[in-house]
């Protein structure tokens, strides 16, 4: 879905062409995959953040296309709205001090678009969605002027029969509204972590993401608020779910949004189900060689499952396969985010190498159900984990999980100051019980003030501090 597209408009012969050749792509990347034609072997980390431009008053502003026409900087890219922005880092391998670098890129890109924002009279924040974002802020008006983004309004409105989209989360307060169009989608941002694995691995690892999502939504939640309503920790779960919905919210497992329908022993089986259970949506031609699974990838890019597999392509033209951990929103501060990255990509490790899969002791059912109290509850929320025990997941994470994160990261041969310095900080935001959603949730109960709130967010966000060193 990142590139652009010459037509928004699609007849029954497009649907039939792009077809045809979804479904010949599809049976050679599950034969390559059988054959061993995917890469095996290297570990490579990446990221995107979504992040949103405000205005002096912390309100969203539309100017992404005036800001990205000064940045001029390839990392950073349009959203679906005109007030949003997409930052991505450059590969690392995964080894050494491959954090600290992507921390480091981090850093430099986010300095350049703070300092660009301010050109345009606005500024740049990372929060999963806004506290001041208002409903009469979502409307096509704030569409980015880009044919994809109207393309995939226009095919999500058809799946629908052209009734409108329907949000109905019940949190601490209850949220009930509808809209005429996919803008609701732009009221989420994430910090969506990549990581490429050996294609024999690959499996493994998309298993081990998804027992992984219910801990890692927990940690890093970040998105307490919406439409002024205090809902989930991460509300983003719900609401990017909703945003989306093509029709299909009676089979929760078939939305375009969605934890998943189960675990999988071949990477390539999520491919064969996006061909038998998901129309196609952009049924854009390409005259790309079959190998290059163009049509493939297009439509994987409109199912958006909260682990999802990727096929890419190395400086060579070799295919790998690579997952795209997307339950972690965007903030609260930069360290915070990359400690994250730096948990996920370390208790990944140890999960997908355990002798025994975690998947063969946590039933599938349980992992979604963990997922959807984690993003509702936060790091009090109780879960069930291997082999049917059951506890809070703050309590998880701090004694079980962080000692396999920094056992992972040292497999991998991470640096061990990067171990130190990010994990110290997930350790102490365990110990303190602390996130981005404990924060702004404290704030609010103090203040009721959702405009100090975001001004105070920004302040701590510009300090560097990671959040369990902001003050209330």
């Amino acid at each position: 879905m990142g590139q652009e597209i010459a037509e928004t408009l699609f007849s029954q012969d497009d649907f039939a062409c792009f077809g045809r050749h979804l479904v010949d792509e599809t049976g050679r990347a599950r034969q390559a995959f059988a054959d061993g034609q995917f890469a095996d072997d290297g570990r490579v980390a990446g990221f995107e953040l979504e992040a949103w431009l405000i205005d002096r008053n912390f309100f969203p502003v539309g100017c992404n296309q005036a800001f990205l026409a000064r940045l001029n900087d390839p990392l950073v890219v349009p959203e679906l709205s005109r007030f949003n922005i997409e930052l991505n880092g450059t590969p690392q391998a995964l080894h050494g001090h491959a954090l600290s670098r992507l921390e480091d890129e981090l850093a430099a890109t986010w300095g350049r678009c703070q300092r660009t924002a301010h050109e345009e009279e606005a500024t740049v924040i990372a929060i999963g969605t806004l506290p001041t974002l208002r409903e009469a802020d979502l409307t096509l008006a704030s569409m980015s002027p880009l044919k994809r983004y109207a393309a995939l309004n226009r095919q999500v409105l058809e799946a629908r029969g052209g009734r409108p989209l329907t949000l109905d989360i019940d949190g601490a307060e209850r949220l009930r509204t509808s809209h005429e169009d996919v803008m609701l989608e732009a009221a989420t941002t994430s910090f969506q972590v990549h990581l490429q694995v050996p294609a024999r691995e690959a499996a493994r690892y998309l298993n081990a993401s998804m027992v992984l999502s219910a801990p890692l939504v927990a940690l890093a939640a970040n998105s307490p608020f919406l439409f002024q309503r205090t809902l989930w920790h991460e509300t983003r779960i719900p609401l990017f779910e909703q945003a989306v919905d093509c029709g299909d919210a009676g089979h929760p497992e078939h939305r375009r949004v969605t934890f998943g329908s189960g675990y999988v022993a071949d990477p390539t089986q999520c491919f064969a189900e996006n061909l038998a259970r998901y129309p196609v949506l952009l049924p854009l031609q390409s005259d790309a060689p079959p190998h290059h699974y163009a049509h493939l990838r297009l439509h994987n890019g409109t199912i958006w499952r909260w682990n999802r597999m990727l096929i890419g392509f190395d400086a060579e033209g070799a295919p790998h396969l690579r997952i795209e951990q997307r339950v972690m929103p965007a903030g609260p501060s930069i360290v915070d985010m990359i400690a994250n990255a730096a948990f996920y990509y370390g208790v990944v490790r140890r999960l997908a190498s355990q002798p025994v899969p975690p998947e063969a002791t946590l039933p599938f059912a349980a992992a979604r159900e963990n997922f959807y109290r984690a993003a509702r509850d936060g790091l009090n929320a109780p879960v069930e984990w291997q082999d049917g025990r059951h506890g809070t997941i703050g309590d998880l994470l701090e004694r079980e999980l962080l000692p396999l994160a920094a056992a992972g990261l040292a497999e991998l041969d991470i640096a061990r100051e990067d171990i130190e310095r990010y994990l110290d900080v997930i350790a102490v935001r365990l110990r303190t019980r602390s996130n981005g959603a404990a924060w702004q949730l404290g704030h609010h109960a103090r203040h009721r003030d959702f405009f100090r709130l975001t001004a105070d967010y920004l302040e701590h966000q510009r300090s560097g501090m990671a959040v369990h060193e902001w003050p209330a």
